[in-house]
């Protein structure tokens, strides 16, 4: 087969789609006009000051204010994109041309199952990819300035994935389910939702699992009931604090009466001898980044090859065919 017709289900499924990849591509320029328009505005505009251990803009920089908020928004969407891409996936691409028999009129043309199925991955995962990748460095534009305040810790949902690369392998997840499920449904509406269902499901799971891949950092000191609590280090993310017995078990740290003096006679049947805490520094991010797409990764080549193998028994077609 030439390599003009090899480039053919590629140009007739962007043609398909041709709407889609027009309104993908104007929702990154507007992104980018929201955010380096924000940005801007707050160059123009008086610093930030700390208070409270947070930074806090001036009065009148009205410009950080909105650019945070901006930046929630945008995590938040992000966050969502996979979820959005298999769902595309699984009911434009796959499960309405299985539902409505056109892919038939494409096979006639001297392609193979297969060739028709990789043309409608290849297409998707390379748009996905791209648009992923905008938005994250668009992401980047304004993530210099509001990271570490309110909401927008480096370990928040939202930041986390817009900042590293588990985005990129959940988008790559999110095609897999998207072609195995469109196969198997062949119902497009349906498809559509069990696809965001399965990836949601992954992303929740993956996300409440995601600070187990690494043993946290203890801190520990003197029990101080009703005095000032451990300190964590700068931009670390607390996973437990409490107290500590004379066994070393550990009690939550409202375990003693805040009345009680000194904080060894809080109970009578217990010895409060020391005061723990649990965190994660900020240099456990890149390694949590890394296992967590590696994990991401896996489940999307094996989701893939699941779809491969759906796709050949439903459709047989000589090897030297594909």
């Amino acid at each position: 087969m030439s390599t003009l017709s090899l480039k053919g289900p590629l140009w007739v499924t962007a043609r398909q789609h041709r709407r889609t990849l027009v309104f993908a591509g104007a929702g990154v320029v507007l992104a980018l006009a929201v955010i380096a328009g924000l940005r801007l505005w707050d160059a123009m505009t008086p610093d930030m000051h700390m208070e409270d251990g947070y930074a806090v803009p001036a009065d009148d920089n009205r410009g950080f204010g909105l650019l945070r908020l901006a930046m929630e928004y945008v995590g938040n969407g992000m966050v969502l994109l996979p979820a959005l891409v298999g769902a595309f996936v699984a009911g434009p691409l796959i499960a309405r041309e299985l539902e409505s028999g056109t892919y038939r009129l494409a096979l006639t043309q001297s392609v193979t199952p297969v060739r028709w199925f990789r043309a409608k991955l290849v297409s998707a995962a390379v748009a996905a990819l791209a648009v992923t990748l905008a938005l994250m460095a668009i992401y980047r534009i304004g993530w210099d300035r509001v990271s570490n305040t309110y909401q927008l810790h480096w370990a928040d949902r939202g930041p986390y994935e817009a900042t590293g690369t588990v985005l990129v392998a959940y988008v790559l997840l999110a095609v897999a389910v998207g072609a195995l499920l469109g196969q198997l449904i062949r119902r497009t509406v349906v498809a559509m939702a069990a696809t965001g269902l399965v990836t949601g499901l992954v992303l929740a799971v993956l996300g409440a699992l995601r600070w187990d891949f690494l043993p946290v950092r203890t801190i520990t000191g003197p029990p101080e009931v009703d005095g000032p609590m451990l300190m964590m280090p700068e931009d670390g993310l607390i996973m437990d604090q409490g107290l500590t017995d004379s066994t070393g078990a550990r009690m939550p740290g409202w375990f003693c009466d805040p009345e009680a003096a000194p904080a060894t006679q809080c109970r009578v049947d217990v010895t409060v001898t020391a005061e723990y805490l649990d965190y994660h520094p900020e240099s456990h991010f890149w390694p949590t980044q890394l296992i967590e797409t590696g994990i991401v990764a896996a489940l999307a080549a094996l989701t893939l090859l699941v779809a491969l193998r759906v796709l050949r028994r439903r459709h047989p077609s000589s090897p030297t065919a594909d």
